[in-house]
């Protein structure tokens, strides 16, 4: 077995007076992974640079109640269903669910990230566990039937495991008593040089697609599935991420940057594969991004703002870190042509995506 610690301190508490506690994950090249109950939210993340010097590389803050109305999802688990869903709206055996909105993109209406108390805004059960005879922190919830307007009771558990080899595993099951959606997430945002250090335009990304969704003007997809071939959205061959960010591409205009859904060129389903890979220069850092899930959205931190300071009193400037959030694609329940994220009774939901760290 690993010889990974797990310690535990609090962290705050909720209004209504309950505690959250801060988890931290740490091998022995002295990687440490920070992890609250609270949202599920990797609070701090420390990766050692080409010289060994150890810099946290996600967004967040120091005071858990910063999180409380968190506009940027900072760190978080995220669910029932991440993204986007049109008008909060879908259908199931003939009968149609309207979920909370709260987001409207240009005056459209939508369910975000599950609505207002998502995952992200709950108290997750943890306990250490071991995990394919690893030591893991484990969050369980029970999202009640009616949570959000979702149908079915459904039990969530989420297994973060951190390695000796530098990689950050999350695990992510699911089972429900009713047929429903569920599709989750994990919402960190990184700058590998570390956070609040400049912006993430000079970063270096390749993504393993060669197709992506287009959105309309409040940002849901239009159900096409388009080549990336001849586009800004062309990251087959890794380059400077800002190139093209500006680009005068209506895609690019409706969401301020980059902030879609990337159709993965997965071979095998339900194997991890590769999804992303992200270079800093300057620190010699590089995250890869391997996942079981058929897509990913890259988000260039274009809107980020902040519930007051960061971390360490920085600054988080527009595209000041990024997320490559592994998921199905956004709003399928209301598109055919999408993956299913439907979970019925005795089926079991289960992803997984890890972040593999390492220097170039």
């Amino acid at each position: 077995m690993s010889e990974i610690t797990i310690s535990k301190k609090e962290f705050g508490k909720l209004e209504d007076g309950r505690t959250a506690d801060l988890y931290t994950l740490e091998n022995e090249n002295g990687m440490k992974v920070e992890i609250t109950n609270f949202g599920g939210i990797i609070v701090r993340l420390f990766v050692p640079n080409r010289d060994g010097q150890l810099d946290d590389i996600v967004l967040g803050y120091d005071k858990l109640e910063q999180y409380f109305n968190d506009p940027n999802y900072f760190g978080a688990l995220i669910g029932r269903y991440g993204n986007r869903i049109a008008e909060g709206k879908f259908e199931l055996d003939g009968n149609t669910y309207q979920l909370e909105i709260n987001e409207k993109p240009a005056g459209h209406p939508c369910c975000l990230h599950g609505g207002k108390k998502g995952f992200n805004a709950q108290l997750w059960t943890a306990e250490t566990a071991i995990i394919n005879g690893e030591k893991s922190l484990k969050l369980a919830h029970l999202s009640e039937d009616g949570e959000g307007g979702f149908p079915g009771n459904l039990k969530a558990v989420v297994y973060y495991t951190l390695t000796e080899d530098n990689k950050l595993r999350v695990d992510y099951r699911a089972e429900t008593d009713q047929k429903t959606i569920v599709n989750l997430t994990q919402h960190s945002y990184f700058n590998l040089k570390g956070h609040g250090e400049g912006t993430i335009e000079d970063h270096l990304l390749y993504i393993n697609a060669d197709h992506f969704n287009p959105v309309n003007e409040g940002m849901i997809p239009t159900g096409e599935i388009k080549e990336v071939h001849d586009t800004p959205f062309d990251f087959t061959a890794i380059g400077e991420l800002g190139k093209e960010i500006d680009a005068d591409v209506e895609q690019l205009e409706f969401t301020g940057g980059y902030d879609h859904n990337w159709v993965l060129n997965n071979e095998k389903e339900d194997e991890l594969e590769l999804a992303a890979r992200v270079i800093e220069t300057h620190s010699g850092r590089q995250m890869e991004v391997w996942t079981t899930e058929p897509g990913v959205q890259f988000y260039s931190g274009n809107g980020i703002d902040t519930n007051g300071p960061g971390k360490e009193n920085k600054e988080y400037p527009k595209r000041g870190a990024l997320c490559l959030e592994t998921q199905h694609y956004p709003d399928s329940p209301n598109h055919d042509n999408f993956p299913s994220t439907v979970l019925k009774p005795g089926e079991k939901y289960h992803t997984v995506t890890e972040f593999h760290f390492d220097i170039i």
